[in-house]
């Protein structure tokens, strides 16, 4: 069965993104990464918030465009209450959290369901269907944004460190959500 991973880079500060969605500050802080690297092959499926879909990359118009630098392809299904007028290959867009986790934990496998968006982590996590969590802590702090999680009157979550590695542009920490 799949396992659902929120993997994202953030801010000492705590912010995935700069205001208005702003991923500009990330493209100094990507480079080669064992553990992102390693983690792209076992992705069996995204599920991605709508604001992520429709949001900033920080790669626009270059061949590292889209998700992990354009290297990973496959399934896509966007979490949204605004479905597009026409279709988009290779994206399936949900409106429910529940259909939408379904969706995509049947077409990963026995692969990850990585997350991109904070809003969609966070509502597996209040759902109870986040399994882990991959951090790549950046050497930056952006002072505003979005959240890795925002989570305001939430209980508290505990983890267990599965790992935690050094790169030279950032600190990984993965963890698993202990229930």
């Amino acid at each position: 069965m799949a396992t659902l991973l929120y993997s994202a880079t953030m801010s000492l500060d705590g912010f995935i993104a700069g205001p208005d969605g702003d991923m500009s500050w990330l493209t100094e802080h990507l480079g080669p990464n064992p553990d992102v690297d390693g983690l792209v092959g076992d992705i069996g499926a995204l599920l991605v918030g709508n604001r992520t879909f429709r949001g900033d990359d920080p790669n626009r118009g270059t061949s590292q465009e889209g998700a992990f630098g354009g290297v990973w392809s496959g399934p896509q299904f966007v979490l949204t209450h605004d479905l597009p007028a026409a279709p988009v290959p290779g994206v399936t867009f949900v409106t429910d959290l529940g259909a939408a986790v379904e969706a995509a934990t049947a077409a990963a496998g026995d692969k990850y369901v990585n997350m991109l968006g904070a809003d969609v982590a966070a509502q597996c996590l209040d759902a109870g269907l986040l399994d882990e969590i991959l951090v790549c802590v950046a050497p930056v702090m952006l002072g505003d944004g979005v959240r890795l999680f925002s989570r305001p009157g939430g209980d508290r979550v505990r983890l267990e460190r599965i790992s935690l590695t050094h790169v030279p542009h950032a600190t990984n920490i993965w963890m698993r959500v202990v229930r």
